[in-house]
């Protein structure tokens, strides 16, 4: 049987970053080293790197998230960007959105085991959840598809004038690229490539943000978002 990699001690840069939260930082590495690992959210060959490839990686996010905004994390898998950027930014209010019961069942016992007040879990995909979870300001995502597909699952989420952040890595340009057309059709009204962690991260990490305008995933989802509330008013006056 293998050894279980060793988690390394927390970078200085960690300390800075997610300031009084960094004790419980380290305890959300020490848990996706071990129950992660155990359960299969994260593979055994991260564990030496979680710090600078994941956890920072992703807090440095907050650099270009509005302040008091609503987040929805798509595809949240193992917490990741949604916890670290919760751990730096307690003025959200963030939805972790993951599918797969093991994933959302490990997240609910992070949020409660590090007093995350702000933070909401929700079992589901990102198509079903339209009209049972509030738009939201902003939209996260992190190695959950190719551009032009995870638009479709998170650009209805957002409200008029929202954004689509997503991590990317050396493919983000041609990414972009090759999702033009779509996103056009998905009510996207800017798109724009970012690079944040300046002394923080090395390589810089890399954000595809995409702007809407009043009709976020365009006409296909005018008609099931205006259903979609119909229903929610039915139920209310039941």
């Amino acid at each position: 049987m293998t050894e279980a990699a060793e988690l390394p001690p927390a970078p200085e840069q960690a300390r800075e970053v997610f300031g009084d939260r960094f004790e419980d930082a380290v305890r959300y590495a020490e848990l996706l080293a071990e129950a992660g690992v155990q359960r299969g959210l994260i593979g055994p060959r991260e564990v030496p790197r979680l710090w600078e490839r994941h956890l920072l990686n992703c807090a440095v996010l907050s650099e270009v998230v509005p302040e008091g905004v609503t987040v929805c994390d798509v595809g949240s898998g193992a917490g990741l960007p949604g916890i670290p950027l919760a751990l730096v930014r307690e003025d959200l209010k963030i939805t972790l959105l993951e599918p797969l019961l093991r994933r959302t069942t490990f997240l609910t016992e992070v949020v409660e085991l590090l007093g995350l007040d702000h933070v909401t879990v929700v079992r589901g995909r990102a198509e079903e959840v339209m009209g049972k979870v509030t738009p939201v300001h902003v939209v996260t995502a992190r190695a959950v598809a190719p551009l032009d597909r995870l638009a479709t699952w998170g650009v209805p989420l957002l409200r008029p004038y929202g954004e689509m952040l997503a991590l990317k890595g050396d493919t983000a340009e041609e990414e972009l690229k090759a999702a033009g057309v779509a996103l056009s059709k998905l009510g996207a009204v800017e798109t724009s490539i970012l690079h944040v962690g300046e002394g923080v991260v090395d390589p810089l990490s890399t954000v595809v943000r995409v702007e809407v305008g009043e009709s976020p995933g365009g006409v296909r989802f005018a008609a099931k978002r205006a259903k979609a509330a119909r229903t929610g008013r039915t139920r209310r006056r039941r």
